[in-house]
This record gives structure tokens, C-alpha cells and sequence, in this order.
């Protein structure tokens, strides 16, 4: 079976858009457009290697593939990451029937991208793996279809922007597999599945009075 792994840059207040350059999202009025490019070392390019180290195929939104294929396919024959993308599968959840997908082993997956993932991920063969695709990722956390995530966080405060967890997604619990930082600080992350929340409390036994008063206050 395959998993789907979230591949995602973010700021340290969740921020995902444009890291990459001024004119990659500028959307909403985002001003901050090739944040993540000025920590990029030989350290990040370690990590960035791993998270591609296993086999996959890409799972991309549509305006991120909109990225990729006006790039990758541009790099140079010797760049080993344009080399890779063009060769392998990418998946594009659009909600254009009628999409022109120029990139060579493009795909779109249909009407019901929620139905072609879950069919997907029951057939054997490579991850998916995502890279950028912000809104579309809120579709894949909403259907609970996220199996591991690699999440680079920069030492950066960016105030707006798309996010990588919206407001509206189901609670639930990871389990850190692997973390490193680099030169530049920027925090490597791999998390697995965690399960449900899990919930305690440092509060006494038998609350204070002054507790059952705040607590009276809250309603």
C-alpha cells in the first residue's frame, strides 16, 4: 500500500506560501515571497535529499503545479531534482476537467480526487508525496488520508499567508520520528501517525475554591 507524506516548508508561525521566490504566490497580497532561500546550505540540501531518498510520486495541487511545470522541466539535464520530477508520476487535483497538463507524466486525479487518493493509496507502488499545494493539503488532512509529514520549519515570523493547518481540520496526535537542525537553524521534522489526542491535567484533585470561582467566571 502506498502512504501519502506531506512534504511542506513553513515559517514558524505555520506560514507555507511562496517560499521559493517574490513571484511564485504573490496572492493575497503576500509580500514575503522567497523567505525559505536565503537558509538554504549543504545541511538543508541533506534533508531535502532525504525527504526525495525513497520512492515516490508527486501529489500536487494545481496552482503548485502550475509552479513546478513552468520550472523543473527548465533546469539544467545535470540538476539531479529536475531530472527526478520530470521522470516520475505527478498527480494533480484540479477541479479543471478540462486542464492542458503540458509536464510529461502529468495526471490529473478526476472529479472525485478524495476517491482516486483512497484508490491510490490501496494499490501498491511509490508514495505520494506532496510539496507546497496549501489548500489542497486542508482537503487531504479534513479526510484523515496523511500518513508522515517532513516539515522544515525557518526561523522566520511572517505574520500572513497560507498556512499549513487551517482552522477547520480534525484533532489528532504525532509521534516525532526523526529531527535535526541545521547551520542556518532551520528545524528538520519527520512525524508519523500519532493516534487520537491524548489529554491530562495538572489541575488538583479536588479544585480550589478560588479555581471553582474562575471556572464560575469562564460561563
Amino acid at each position: 500500500m502506498r502512504k501519502i507524506i506531506v512534504g511542506a516548508f513553513v515559517s514558524l508561525d505555520g506560514v507555507m506560501q511562496a517560499p521559493g521566490g517574490p513571484d511564485e504566490d504573490p496572492i493575497g497580497g503576500f509580500r514575503h515571497g522567497g523567505w525559505a532561500v536565503t537558509y538554504f546550505d549543504e545541511r538543508m540540501g541533506e534533508a531535502v535529499d532525504e525527504m526525495f531518498a525513497r520512492p515516490f510520486d508527486l501529489l500536487l495541487g494545481r496552482k503548485t503545479y502550475d509552479i513546478f511545470a513552468a520550472h523543473w522541466p527548465y533546469e539544467p539535464a545535470d540538476d539531479p531534482i529536475g531530472t527526478l520530477f520530470d521522470r516520475i508520476t505527478k498527480f494533480v487535483a484540479t477541479r479543471n476537467a478540462e486542464l492542458d497538463l503540458t509536464w510529461k507524466n502529468s495526471r490529473t486525479l478526476g472529479p472525485d480526487a478524495v476517491a482516486a487518493l483512497t484508490a491510490l493509496k490501496a494499490e501498491d507502488g511509490p508514495d505520494l508525496l506532496t510539496q507546497g499545494s496549501t489548500d489542497f493539503l486542508q482537503t487531504l488532512f479534513r479526510h484523515d488520508l496523511v500518513d508522515e509529514m517532513y516539515v522544515l520549519i525557518f526561523p522566520v515570523v511572517l505574520g500572513t499567508g497560507k498556512r499549513l493547518f487551517g482552522d477547520d481540520i480534525p484533532a489528532r496526535a504525532l509521534e516525532l520520528v526523526a529531527s535535526r537542525t541545521t547551520p542556518s537553524g532551520v528545524i528538520f521534522n519527520r512525524y508519523a501517525r500519532g493516534g487520537e489526542v491524548r489529554r491530562g491535567s495538572f489541575e488538583f484533585a479536588q479544585p480550589t475554591e478560588a479555581e471553582l470561582e474562575r471556572r464560575r467566571k469562564l460561563t
